[in-house]
């Protein structure tokens, strides 16, 4: 695919996908979303990313639905996502709750870090949230936006959001659609940490070379299911689960690799094992 408007770059095992509409704040569109879905898949199907960074160019992570594709909207009465059906599907097909626009972020098997370098509304408030972990700029704007166009919540904003930082705080959010910024969104628990714009991505990278270094792949897969799939079924079925996985793993050369860096007090070497 030629990407017009996103940049996929990979690096130090990190692969890096950038909303490149700068000129528009990286407003949302159907091009956009399919080349998002492009780059995700790529990043999720090649087996030297480890992590998966998701920001924006200039000023802006995604002030939400573009102007444009809105006015369309309401002259034709209806929606239309503006995408085609040879979408790319990462994350598909691990669970059916995950079949689903944005929910199939919790299907991939690679952790995903949000940078929030600008205002996120709407969709783009959304994207951010279905990513695992999430750093933003200082002073950003965030709003869900949708009340103010007599729209629902977006993309499941009214399944995360009390399930992030409580029904109380979603609420509040969720029926005035208003702004606030990154400083309260770090109080209220939905962005890990707030950092000065000009730190933002430094730090997002140094906490990703620190997942890659210090945590087993298969591990990271396998508890980012299980904190998705556990949202879904109760504590029985957790603990289950959470045993079988634990039998499993434990005959992988990883787990070798760990209790040796363990016991020898040193950095393990997950790239000299099979996983």
């Amino acid at each position: 695919m030629e990407l017009k408007v996103t940049e996929l770059e990979i690096k130090d095992r990190i692969a890096t996908i950038w909303l490149n509409r700068p000129h528009r704040m990286n407003a949302w569109t159907g091009r956009m979303h399919m080349e998002y879905r492009w780059c995700l898949e790529r990043a999720e199907t090649d087996d030297e990313v480890r992590v998966i960074v998701v920001t924006g160019k200039g000023k802006g992570f995604c002030v939400g639905a573009d102007a444009a594709a809105l006015q369309g909207h309401a002259e034709r009465g209806s929606y239309d996502a503006g995408t085609t059906e040879d979408i790319a599907r990462p994350g598909y097909g691990k669970a059916d709750v995950f079949n689903a626009s944005f929910a199939y972020h919790f299907g991939l098997s690679k952790p995903v870090i949000a940078a929030i370098n600008g205002p996120a509304a709407g969709v783009g408030l959304a994207l951010a949230c279905f990513a695992d972990i999430r750093f933003a700029a200082s002073n950003v704007k965030l709003t869900t936006a949708h009340g103010k166009l007599n729209l629902p919540a977006e993309f499941g904003l009214s399944w995360l959001l009390p399930r992030m930082i409580g029904l109380t705080r979603a609420n509040d959010l969720l029926l005035t659609s208003r702004v606030f910024f990154s400083e309260e969104a770090q109080e209220i628990g939905l962005v890990n940490k707030v950092f000065p714009p000009e730190r933002l991505l430094d730090e997002t990278y140094q906490y990703a070379k620190n997942l890659i270094r210090t945590v087993a792949p298969n591990s990271l897969t396998q508890t980012r299911w299980q904190i998705y799939q556990d949202l879904h079924r109760d504590v029985a079925s957790s603990v289950v689960e959470s045993e079988a996985l634990l039998n499993e793993m434990m005959r992988e050369p990883n787990y070798r690799e760990g209790v040796s860096a363990f016991l020898e007090k040193r950095p393990p070497n997950w790239d000299r094992t099979d996983k």
